[in-house]
């Protein structure tokens, strides 16, 4: 399988200009809510034993990481109680390239919230904060987050993220069933997908990750109709393993967890999307 560095002899068609993709608010906030209450479950569940182990994440111990999951949707109750900015300055397609700069403030914050309350109490604070102001907030209102302004309806979305990974990450961490919500998981697929195609545009590679994505992606000979001559296909937690840095694209290939055939088909050259 060659690089997909090659270039085309042909000039690259006109390529039309791509709608981003949109979200209904009001799965949005019923996948958050979801979720969040999945992991809830997860880390109530879990022992002081499980919680001083180590979460696979840097030296984050597995209570750490659990913090960092309330934390995640704590903000959105925080942020809410901003004032809001004029516009928005970061668009949900530019999102998953913001977040690196402010990991380690990330982690500052997360140590500091690991270390006060027992995280089944962050958990339930957050849940009761959620319930009081989540139902009349308005999805467009813009909203000052960490990595800038964003729709409202937008940074909940981002929330789906955050929430599927990191709730990934504590179950292979400690062996505790975390459920996936539908659409949850769906939008955590679509935006890491999104950002593949925003990371190495082009219309040479299928990138398949049924049933909730298909980007197209590389610079190369565009495809047109038929099937494609360069098609990678995943499971959606498999892609957002890559996506995100906890598989790498050799191990994945080799596990045959995923699929690549054509001399444009390997990725191994723009992931991880963001870690």
């Amino acid at each position: 399988m060659a690089s997909m560095s090659g270039t085309s002899a042909n000039p690259p068609a006109r390529a039309k200009k791509k709608r981003p993709r949109s979200y209904d608010a009001a799965r949005t906030r019923a996948a958050v809510l979801a979720q969040f209450g999945h992991v809830r479950q997860a880390v109530e569940g879990l022992s002081e034993e499980q919680l001083a182990g180590r979460s696979g994440l840097g030296e984050w111990t597995v209570r750490e990481l659990a913090a960092h999951l309330s934390m995640a949707l704590g903000s959105v109750v925080r942020f809410l109680g901003e004032p809001a900015p004029a516009r928005a300055e970061v668009s949900l397609q530019q999102w998953p390239f913001t977040t690196a700069p402010h990991a380690g403030q990330v982690a500052e914050d997360t140590r500091v919230l690991a270390a006060g309350a027992p995280v089944q109490e962050l958990f339930a604070k957050v849940a009761a904060d959620l319930a009081e102001v989540l139902p009349g907030a308005d999805d467009e209102r813009i909203t000052m987050t960490r990595v800038g302004p964003m729709r409202f309806a937008d940074f909940l979305v981002t929330r789906c993220v955050e929430l599927v990974v990191h709730g990934d990450d504590l179950a292979r961490a400690t062996g505790a069933e975390v459920k996936f919500d539908r659409q949850a998981l769906a939008a955590c697929t679509r935006v890491l997908a999104d950002a593949l195609a925003v990371k190495a545009p082009g219309a040479s590679t299928e990138v398949r990750i049924p049933p909730y994505a298909v980007v197209q992606c590389i610079e190369g000979p565009r495809h047109t109709r038929g099937t494609p001559p360069n098609v990678v296909e995943t499971d959606p937690l498999t892609w957002i393993r890559l996506a995100t840095g906890r598989t790498q694209w050799a191990d994945a290939l080799e596990k045959a967890q995923v699929m690549a055939s054509g001399e444009r088909a390997d990725l191994v050259g723009v992931l991880p999307i963001m870690g």
